[in-house]
Order: C-alpha cells, then sequence, then structure tokens
C-alpha cells in the first residue's frame, strides 16, 4: 500500500492494491468507478511510490478546467502541501507545477500537444485518463496516440483508463486486455420524484418552481443541473424576481466561464447557519465534489458539441440528457447521506432516455483532429480508435485544412501547417494569428491574438447588448486593457489567452495595438467560406460556401453589402443565424483572396422571367463581387441552362401533338415486346423519367438558340423523338408497331398505342365487314384490342375475338342498331357483305 496518506477512508481504497498490481505487471487497467467513489484523488496518491514510477511524472487527464484545479487543490490538501509541489495541474490558461511535481493533472489537450512536442513522452512514467465515459474529442485522440507510442516507443509507460458509468469491455479490448477493476463506491439512497415541464413551459420557471418546493420540503443544499450559462442565468433570474427566498439560502452559478474564485465559491461547504444552491452545467456531474448536497433538481438536458458537414458549421445543441448522465446527476444527492432527485421530466419518459451520450468524435468538427493527425504523421486508420472518426467529416475536416494552407496537394503537412499545430487553437483561428501579420504588422497581430481569444472563449458580452458586430468585442478588449472596462470574470480570461497566443508571436498585447477595425479581415482570414454577400430582403446573406445566413434585421450590419462572419448556427434544413460578423469592403476581399478570384462566364436561367442569361462575373466561390452580361456567351451554355429549367419544370411545357404521342407510345411498346431491340442495339427509353433525364440528348439540339421557356413550346417533339432512331429501328418500328392499320373498307385507322400490353384501333362496324380475324402487331405476337362503333362514332362493342364477336355479339347488335341507324347496312351475315364506309344506296 501506498506509504503516502490516504485519509478518510473512500469506496476506492478496497480496490487500490489491485490497481497498483495491475499496473507493476501488466502496464495497463481498466478502473470503473462510481461518481464519490474517490478515483481522482486517491488513485494517482496510491501510486506515487510504486517502483515503476521513479522520478517520472504521473499525468492524469480531465475533461475540465475546474476539474484540473479541483482535483490537484484536493491532493494537495491531503499531503498538507500547496499547489505546485508534489501535486500541480496545467490547463491552456493556468499552471502550477514545479521541480518537484510528480503529478500533474492536465486537461485533455495538454497531452496532444506534449505528444506532438515530444512523442516519447520524456519524464512520464503513467497516463491515468480520467472520467473517460464522458468520450470527449480530445480524450479518443490522447489515448489513440498514447497507445502507438506505448507500442512503438515507451512500453514502460504505465496507462490507466478511468471511467464512471462506460462498458468497460470495450475499453480493456482496446488496452490489449488488462485487468477490470471494479469499485462499488458508496451511495445512499436516493428517491426520484418526477415534475415534468409542462408542454411549451419554459425550464428556468420550471426549475425555480421546484427549487422553491424543495426548500420548503426538504434539508440541505441543492444540486440544479441546467444545460448552460443562458438557461442558469434566466433560472437566477426567476428566483429573484419571484417571492424571497429563506434569509439562508445562498444561489451560486457554477459554469466554465466563471472566475475560478466564483467556482471555488461555488464547491465550497456552505458556511454555517446557509444553505447553498448550486446552479451548475454537467461540470458538476463527475469529477467535482460539492459538499453538503442532499437534493438534485435535475433539468434533464444536455448541451453538445454538432458538427453539420452538410453546412460545414457546428455548434452547441440542447439534447435530452442520456440516462448515464441523469444517474450521475441523481447519485451526486446520495453521497453523504439519502436524498431527494427532482427529474423535469415524466416516468415514461425517463424509460426512453438512450443509455449514454454519442461519443464526441462522431458529432463534432474534426478540422484539430485531423491538424493533429497531420502533425503525427500518420492516417486515422493506422491508430487504435474506441470509435473511429466518421470518414466524411474527416475527408471534409482535410478539404479546410488544405484550403488554409496546413496540408500540401498530396495531404502531408506543411510548414504552415506545423505552425499552426503548435498553437493551442482551433486550425482556422491559429492561420489568422500566423497570417494576420504578414508582411510584419505588430498591430494586426496583436488584434489577431485578442480576436483568437475572443472566438475561441465564450462571449464577453451578451448578445442583446451588443448584437452581432464582433468590432464591439474587440473595442470592449481594447477598454479592458487601458483599464476603463472590465478585466474580471471572462474578459479577463480572454486577455490572457491573448498573451499567451501573443508569446508565441513574440509581440505584446497592449491598449494601442488592438484595432478593431480589424474585425472584418481577421474574421475573413479564419473564416474564408463565410464570407458573406448580401442577398435580398435586409439581413440575408449568401456565405461564399453557397449556404444562405440571417441577420436581424434591426441589427447594424443588415444592411452591409459584405461580411465576415464568426459564428453562425440554427436549423440545418433553414438559413443559419448569425451569431458573429464584423463588416467587410470589396477591397479587403480583393486584398485577402485575390488568388482565389476567378473570372467566369455563367449561363443561368431565370425563373422570374423564364428566360436563361449569359453573364460575366469575378467571384469568390459563391460571393459574387461584379457582373455584366456577357456579350458572347456560348450557344451550347444557354441551351443546356433552358434544357436543364424545362427538366426541372416538367414534360408538359412542350406540345405534345398527336403524332408525336403515338410515336412516343410506339417506341415503349415495341421496347416492352422486343425488348433485344435491332441488331443488338436498344430501343431508346421514352418512359416519362427517361426522356426527362435525357432531355438534353434528344431535345437539345433543337433548343439552340432558345432562350426563353416559352419557345421549347414551338418544337416539333414528333421530329426530335424521330431523330433517336436510326435507319433499321425505324423500319423495325413501322413493321412491329404501325401507325395504322388498313381496314376492309379501305380506311386506314390509327392505332393507339397508350396501352402497351393492348393497343387499340377503333373503326366503325361496317368498315370491318368481312374480317374474320383479329387484327395484330408486333409480328402477330400482339391482339389489337378493337373498339367497334355505331354509325355514330359511339361505341358498340370492345374485343379481342373478332370471329368470336361475328358469331355471337353481332346478332343483338345488328337487330338493336337496325331500327336506329335504318340508313346504314345491317346484313344477316357481316363475314360475305361489302365492308362500307358509306350509307345504304337509295333503292
Amino acid at each position: 500500500m501506498s506509504r503516502y496518506p490516504l485519509t478518510p477512508a473512500l469506496p476506492i481504497d478496497p480496490v487500490l492494491p489491485a490497481i497498483r498490481d495491475a499496473l507493476d505487471t501488466v502496464g495497463r487497467a481498466v478502473l470503473q468507478a462510481p461518481p464519490g467513489a474517490g478515483k481522482t484523488t486517491r488513485v494517482p496518491l496510491a501510486l506515487l511510490d510504486a517502483d515503476w514510477r521513479g522520478t517520472g511524472r504521473i499525468v492524469m487527464l480531465e475533461p475540465r478546467r475546474i476539474a484540473a484545479r479541483a482535483a490537484a487543490a484536493r491532493m494537495a490538501e491531503s499531503l498538507g502541501e500547496p499547489v505546485g509541489r508534489t501535486v500541480g495541474y496545467r490547463t491552456r490558461l493556468d499552471s502550477k507545477v514545479g521541480d518537484r511535481t510528480a503529478i500533474e493533472v492536465v486537461t485533455e489537450g495538454i497531452l496532444t500537444r506534449r505528444l506532438q512536442a515530444d512523442p516519447e513522452l520524456g519524464g512520464v512514467a503513467a497516463v491515468l485518463f480520467d472520467e473517460f465515459h464522458e468520450r470527449s474529442l480530445q480524450a479518443d485522440l490522447g489515448l489513440a496516440l498514447t497507445l502507438e507510442v506505448a507500442g512503438a516507443l515507451r512500453p514502460d509507460l504505465r496507462l490507466l483508463v478511468m471511467s464512471a458509468t462506460l462498458d468497460a469491455d470495450p475499453v480493456a479490448r482496446l488496452l490489449g486486455g488488462p485487468p477490470v477493476i471494479t469499485s462499488r463506491g458508496r451511495a445512499f439512497p436516493v428517491e426520484t420524484r418526477y415534475r415534468p415541464v409542462p408542454p411549451k413551459g419554459r425550464i428556468d420557471r420550471a426549475v425555480a418552481a421546484v427549487v422553491r418546493e424543495a426548500l420548503a420540503e426538504e434539508s440541505g443544499g441543492l444540486l440544479v443541473f441546467l444545460p448552460g450559462r443562458a438557461e442558469i442565468r434566466r433560472t437566477l433570474a426567476s428566483l429573484e424576481d419571484g417571492p424571497p427566498l429563506p434569509a439562508d439560502v445562498r444561489l451560486a452559478p457554477l459554469y466554465g466561464d466563471l472566475s475560478a474564485a466564483d467556482q471555488d465559491a461555488a464547491i465550497r461547504p456552505a458556511a454555517p447557519g446557509t444553505r447553498k444552491v448550486v446552479l451548475a452545467t454537467a461540470i458538476a456531474e463527475t469529477s467535482l465534489t460539492i459538499e453538503g448536497v442532499r437534493v438534485v433538481i435535475d433539468g434533464g438536458l444536455a448541451r453538445r458539441p454538432r458538427f453539420d458537414p452538410a453546412r460545414g458549421m457546428s455548434g452547441l445543441v440542447t439534447t435530452r440528457a442520456a440516462r448515464a448522465n441523469a444517474d450521475q446527476r441523481r447519485g451526486r444527492a446520495g453521497r453523504t447521506g439519502p436524498g431527494v432527485c427532482y427529474r423535469l421530466w415524466s416516468e415514461p419518459e425517463d424509460r426512453g432516455l438512450p443509455a449514454h451520450p454519442p461519443a464526441e468524435i462522431t458529432q463534432a468538427d474534426l478540422a484539430p483532429l485531423a491538424l493533429d493527425l497531420a502533425a503525427w504523421g500518420t492516417e486515422a486508420a493506422a491508430l487504435a480508435w474506441l470509435t473511429p472518426p466518421p470518414a466524411a467529416a474527416l475527408g471534409q475536416a482535410r478539404d479546410l485544412l488544405s484550403a488554409l494552407g496546413a496540408l500540401d496537394a498530396a495531404g502531408r503537412i506543411t510548414r504552415h501547417g506545423r505552425a499552426m499545430a503548435a498553437f493551442p487553437l482551433h486550425p482556422r483561428l491559429a492561420h489568422m494569428v500566423l497570417t494576420a501579420g504578414a508582411p510584419p504588422d505588430r498591430t494586426a497581430s496583436a488584434t489577431a491574438c485578442v480576436a483568437a481569444a475572443l472566438l475561441e472563449e465564450r462571449d464577453i458580452l451578451h448578445g442583446d447588448q451588443a448584437g452581432v458586430d464582433f468590432t464591439t468585442r474587440l473595442a470592449a478588449a481594447r477598454a479592458a486593457l487601458t483599464g476603463r472596462g472590465r478585466t474580471s470574470g471572462p474578459i479577463g480570461r480572454t486577455i490572457e489567452a491573448a498573451r499567451q497566443t501573443a508569446r508565441r508571436l513574440k509581440v505584446g498585447i497592449a491598449a494601442e495595438t488592438v484595432e478593431p477595425a480589424l474585425a472584418g479581415r481577421l474574421l475573413a482570414l479564419a473564416y474564408p467560406d463565410r464570407v458573406a454577400q448580401a442577398r435580398g430582403a435586409t439581413g440575408r446573406f449568401r456565405l461564399a460556401n453557397g449556404r444562405g445566413v440571417v441577420v436581424d434585421p434591426a441589427d447594424g450590419l443588415a444592411a452591409a453589402p459584405f461580411l465576415a462572419v464568426g459564428e453562425v448556427g440554427g436549423a440545418a434544413a433553414a438559413d443559419g443565424r448569425v451569431f458573429s460578423a464584423a463588416a467587410l469592403t470589396r477591397a479587403e476581399i480583393e486584398d485577402l483572396f485575390g488568388d482565389r478570384i476567378v473570372d467566369t462566364a455563367t449561363v443561368a436561367f431565370d425563373p422570374k422571367d423564364k428566360t436563361v442569361r449569359a453573364v460575366r462575373q469575378r467571384r469568390l466561390d459563391a460571393v459574387v463581387l461584379d457582373e455584366a452580361a456577357d456579350p458572347a456567351p456560348d450557344p451550347q451554355g444557354i441551351g443546356d441552362a433552358l434544357i436543364e429549367a424545362a427538366r426541372r419544370a416538367g414534360l408538359h411545357l412542350l406540345t405534345w401533338s398527336r403524332a408525336a404521342i403515338q410515336l412516343r407510345d410506339r417506341v415503349r411498346f415495341v421496347a416492352r415486346h422486343r425488348p433485344d431491340g435491332v441488331d443488338g442495339r436498344p430501343w431508346p427509353d421514352c418512359s416519362e423519367t427517361g426522356l426527362r433525364d435525357g432531355l438534353a440528348d434528344w431535345l437539345g439540339p433543337y433548343a439552340a438558340g432558345l432562350t426563353r421557356l416559352e419557345q421549347l413550346a414551338e418544337i416539333d417533339v414528333a421530329e426530335a423523338l424521330a431523330a433517336r432512331l436510326d435507319w433499321p429501328q425505324r423500319q423495325a418500328l413501322d413493321r412491329l408497331a404501325p401507325t395504322h392499320w388498313t381496314a376492309p373498307s379501305g380506311s386506314r385507322i390509327a392505332l393507339d398505342y397508350g396501352d402497351l400490353d393492348k393497343p387499340v384501333i377503333a373503326a366503325k362496324l361496317q368498315e370491318l365487314f368481312g374480317q374474320t380475324a383479329t387484327p395484330t402487331v408486333a409480328d402477330g405476337r400482339v391482339a389489337l384490342t378493337v373498339h367497334l362503333l355505331s354509325p355514330a362514332g359511339r361505341p358498340l362493342q370492345v374485343t379481342q375475338d373478332l370471329a368470336g364477336f361475328w358469331r355471337t355479339g353481332y346478332p343483338e347488335v345488328a337487330k338493336e342498331m337496325r331500327g336506329r341507324y335504318p340508313k346504314h347496312p345491317w346484313p344477316e351475315d357481316p363475314l360475305t357483305a361489302p365492308a362500307t364506309r358509306r350509307v345504304k344506296p337509295r333503292g
């Protein structure tokens, strides 16, 4: 057992020897322990005096900054030391480590950058992946890279994956089959009460009502789970605007944007004689222990990143929490004694919750992952993944990196790409800060660092206060640097993040080096695919990638001719809503993207006036900078555009004469009954679909020189269809499916092939006297359906057995018709009577 103090006793303690033994002998293990077991703060300490550690550090990954700081603080406290001595932490914006640090708690991205800088992980004895059940993108990537390092360079490297709810067996298989160690944890019974939110009810008001109910009915502290900062603020407002809360109640928000001091205050035990109500995001689900909580109120929602490949955009979406999330939240009420959990959904809804949240790698923007893999020098398929990255999303991410100059034509990382990978920023923002100051421009570089921090962190201003204009955010940051604005909270972290980036660029950040007027240029560098052009009504824009976005018409940017859009969201089927943007000038677009602006000659159909227009354009992808009529358009292009418009509109636009309809049906008839065609050449497809899909082939030559859709009605469709047949096909068509049949009277009767199995002729009965056999087509294979008509052209009989009709049907028909049509012949024997088109001659 470890010689380091491990007090007080925690549920994880009985399995600590098994963990040490597995890492001593196998070098790897999977630990499954429920929230509250103590795995985060107890396991690293238990490994401090392991023989294999030597002087190497134990690096433990945490999914969030607050969890990393809290875990390090708790372990250091148990050793009676300050943070930064034996136990330290490192996050993107803060670190407390020293030469004597043996346990280093880091956020997940730190490990990836350390691996890129030192693939052998020199000085690291073990890597612990805490809270792996959250399946963050960085944790999945970190494990994949660490497994490759351990297999190829560091067989002595110890690996421990720790999880609260994840199925451990797949993780163990990924690690090569090490022991799976399970801790039962310690949990007191928790009563579950369901309080479903009414349809169309507001979550903040429903939560506030349940908070008041719980304060009245239960003792102890309350932990409330809400999806994000906005919902927390609205719930706080609902609580403060309603009836006064008890005097001993203290409200404490807890989310990622809070200052470290405010976060620590929310986590600390309530002061004697007070009750604390902590309103938290998912950061309070795991890793953190909030003392005194007896009641959990779960809003049932979670906010997760989701990338939309169709639009090339990502954002946070609010979804139902998974069963694993709900169970972890519920368990927070039973840490120190029996508790109560209020769930703001119904029992039937509870049974329908998904078991686990989706792995982030399946839904996130994979551009950072693609850049890390390129810098690592490997394809995704060469690594071991618990969930492989989706090929389509990864391919789109590589396309973006190529557009940013991070990958060459062969897909290999460039010098610029390696410089981008060295920054702890999204590739878009890394590209922006590296290119903004070229040629050397201290102000542009410094402003780019501030812009990157503003875009990477949460918004420092509320949208209602500042609209979507990114310029106002840069101005607020500059005001803070002058001392005239706020310097704590989100804006303070933003400035610190900007200074960290600036130190890498070796530039200084000061008020005089931040220029808000550069906002549009900087956003365009980071998001070249989101350069936007006004279209239609005020506030509507088209992005360079072809997608539509909207700005609130009341916003100051709604009337701008061009924008550079930073953040956009909304439903995939609709135009995206712009959350962050800046005005951009045509001159700035040409200056930034001159090498990508092309001159094009386009021919397009205008649906408004139903005509084809030929124009010449200067454009950046879908953004049109200049446009004028093309004085010498390509006739073929005009015809193609007109034909495509006709294809979309439908074949009814054409003039279908009787001859055209009959020819179409004749070809369809022979194609059905003689599918082998003629001399091995198939019959053309004259079905509705075939004609529409092949419109360019058979109608295109006849549309040359036309520009208006209505002119297509002037084309002789029969002639166009006939041109599809060669001479042998025409001869075969006339033989197999003739246009007419000659009756005994000498009349040429047109055939109707509308029914492909039963072609029809319609003739007056007297014209068929003497016709004993039913006429046929298709070389005698198909009998015609004969419509026998009265002298007035009205139907008398329909038959495919003419001989049978003369024997059995004709006598009755003649008996009835003689009185009605006395001037027409109705002989007793129609087979010997002469066929005629005339009435009986006068006697």
